[in-house]
């Protein structure tokens, strides 16, 4: 799959990199179909926050899930879902 990768100040490029998959029992894998920039990524783009070289940019996205670890319990697989930068455990109860 193609991701944003940070290379230093004002240098990311768009890479190929390993399709992500289920590593953990509570993990779900999500297909995304719209994301956004958020300003935390703009810190990161200017230099003002430390932040490794090669690390994987980009957050605030919508998508389809696609598979599930065998703990997830309220989301399956057809689900469309929000992916805020504020990421959940999982487990807390739905409003």
């Amino acid at each position: 799959m193609k991701a944003l990768i940070y290379h230093g100040p004002k240098d990311v490029r768009i890479q190929n990199v390993p399709d992500a998959k289920i590593e953990q029992p509570t993990d779900v894998l999500v297909t995304i179909t719209t994301t956004n920039i958020c300003g935390s990524d703009l810190h990161m783009y200017e230099g003002r926050t430390n932040v490794e070289k090669g690390k994987i940019l980009g957050h605030e996205n919508l998508g389809e899930v696609i598979e599930t670890g065998k703990a997830v319990q309220q989301i399956k697989v057809g689900d469309r879902v929000c992916l805020p930068f504020n990421i959940s455990c999982g487990f807390c109860k739905k409003l």
